[in-house]
């Protein structure tokens, strides 16, 4: 409040000791001062001199507004605020975009430079002189205060619609659309459409999508991954990709489940391509839907591992990939092995009593178990790897009864 006081009151003495000819003097030079500052830019600054002649008359726009915007704010220093405001606002919507912060305060440095090289002569005498550098200086603070106040809000904008851009692609993933127009929108994100995705399906943390996009994006960047992801009510759904560097983790999506809220989270598979998200996305909700028959599932837990889950729950795929997976290829492997995991299965998994049923050495079973697990990758030893296969086994039958295989 201070530093504000001090500042109206050397610009109200400004105001009051610059003389009506030096006022018109300022005037008159205004249009000269600012062809004066693009003639320095363009000889201080390689990169402005590369931009197209309709950006650089646009800076001139600028420069030109702000010199007489200044002259005005000499006479009324009460209209600071609203002058440097408008000296940005005459700009085109897309400056922020071809020129950015660090650049646009190069400028704003250059022009200063000129500002204090020849506004002290148009005085009339040393005391003026004094008065116009002081402010100079202040005017030109207010300047730099306003380009970081009109970058900052163009950062706003573009972020808002860069959430809602991104919530529309997560939201085509979950629905399954697989249109060009859905690459192109995730491309505008900066995604890679090449690049491998994984989605990933929980609770939301809280309510906050400020708070939820901040936690899920600090641990995507320690997990050295790039992630869309998007709010759907309680539910958040985020989609990762490749790793970008070599110092990914090993665990991307237990890094990323940290930032999910209570409950289970879900991994689905990963895919080529963001084109075929949908499958991964797809299994994650299944997966969410039908986690809650495992109450000791891990956090994350994959899709894959909640097959038996989401067969119970009616979900054709799981019920596909079971069959695929797990029964024919013991079907194709000969009947010793189906019939020795459905002996072995009935009596408990106690070894010696399935071998005394099929009239076998118990090392035989040994060594066809340790088969079925080599084909299936589930171990019948195991309870979970059990109840998989017990699973597998029901509904290949049920479809078998339908003629499906």
């Amino acid at each position: 409040m201070q530093g504000g006081d001090e500042g109206s009151g050397a610009s109200g003495s400004a105001r009051a000791e610059l003389s009506a000819s030096t006022l018109r003097r300022l005037e008159r030079a205004s249009g000269g001062l600012a062809t004066a500052s693009i003639t320095a830019m363009e000889q201080r600054l390689p990169w402005f001199s590369r931009l197209p002649a309709d950006q650089r008359s646009n800076v001139l726009l600028v420069t030109q507004t702000g010199v007489s915007n200044f002259v005005s704010w000499l006479q009324d220093p009460t209209e600071a605020i609203r002058l440097t405001a408008e000296a940005f606002r005459a700009a085109p919507r897309d400056l922020s975009r071809w020129v950015s912060l660090r650049q646009t305060l190069e400028m704003v440095r250059t022009a200063i430079d000129v500002f204090e090289q020849q506004l002290p002569d148009l005085a009339k005498d040393e005391s003026e002189r004094v008065l116009l550098t002081e402010s100079i200086l202040r005017y030109t603070r207010e300047i730099a205060f306003a380009a970081a106040t009109s970058y900052a809000a163009a950062a706003e904008a573009r972020g808002a619609w860069d959430a809602r851009l991104e919530a529309l692609v997560v939201d085509g993933i979950v629905r399954g659309d697989t249109e060009e127009s859905l690459l192109s929108r995730a491309a505008a994100l900066g995604w890679e459409p090449s690049s491998e995705a994984t989605a990933l399906v929980g609770s939301a943390p809280s309510d906050d999508p400020p708070s939820i996009v901040y936690q899920v994006r600090s641990r995507a960047a320690r997990a050295g991954r790039s992630v869309l992801l998007g709010v759907q009510g309680t539910r958040l759904v985020v989609v990762f990709g490749e790793a970008s560097d070599g110092r990914a983790v090993r665990d991307p999506a237990g890094t990323l489940a940290e930032a999910f809220g209570e409950g289970p989270v879900v991994v689905g598979p990963t895919v080529p391509s963001l084109a075929e998200a949908h499958r991964s996305a797809g299994d994650a909700m299944s997966g969410l839907r039908a986690v809650v028959a495992w109450p000791d599932a891990p956090r994350p837990v994959a899709s894959e591992d909640l097959l038996p889950e989401r067969a119970l729950a009616g979900d054709p795929e799981a019920e596909r990939l079971l069959v695929e997976g797990i029964v024919l290829p013991l079907t194709d492997s000969g009947g010793a092995l189906m019939e020795t995991l459905d002996t072995y299965l009935e009596v408990g998994g106690v070894l010696e009593s399935c071998a005394r049923k099929l009239y076998v050495h118990p090392n035989t079973v040994r060594y066809r178990l340790r088969r079925i697990s080599e084909i299936t990758g589930r171990t019948p030893s195991t309870p979970r790897g059990a109840h998989t296969l017990r699973v597998a086994l029901g509904v290949g039958r049920l479809a078998k009864s339908r003629g499906l295989w």
